[in-house]
């Protein structure tokens, strides 16, 4: 039976590596970081506001169409990052979209792939109105 053991403190501290780094990545449109930080595989998928894609050349072309800046996000209200054995990790990030009075969610699923290590296999980004929530 495979090891499912939650929040392994080292896993977790590899995937909050890997979830700064692209968020970094995001803010200077580093497409090469962006790229790699996602599987190469047509069974990725990144849903978002303005981008629906289906397989990692869909995500690659949003990313490479994408202004340079800082994005939506304005500031973090809640970061959880919960793993499960060394292998599977979900990233759940809440904040503060930029000028609006949206809370913005993106969740992120990362698995560590032979080969080519911790990738996202599936992320998602949506915005809801602040008074929504409370």
């Amino acid at each position: 039976m495979t090891d499912m053991t939650p929040n392994i403190p080292e896993i977790v501290e590899e995937v909050r590596v890997k979830f700064e780094r692209y968020e970094q990545a995001l803010i200077d449109k580093d497409v090469d970081v962006l790229d790699d930080t996602f599987w190469e595989s047509p069974l990725a998928t990144r849903l978002a506001m303005h981008e629906h894609g289906y397989g990692f050349d869909e995500i690659h072309a949003h990313r490479v169409a994408r202004p340079p800046g800082p994005g939506i996000k304005e500031e973090r209200l809640r970061l959880d990052i919960l793993t499960l054995g060394r292998d599977f990790a979900n990233v759940s990030l809440e904040f503060k979209v930029r000028g609006k009075d949206l809370i913005g969610r993106q969740t992120q699923v990362w698995a560590r792939l032979p080969d080519v290590g911790w990738k996202v296999v599936f992320a998602h980004v949506s915005t809801v109105e602040h008074d929504a929530l409370w």
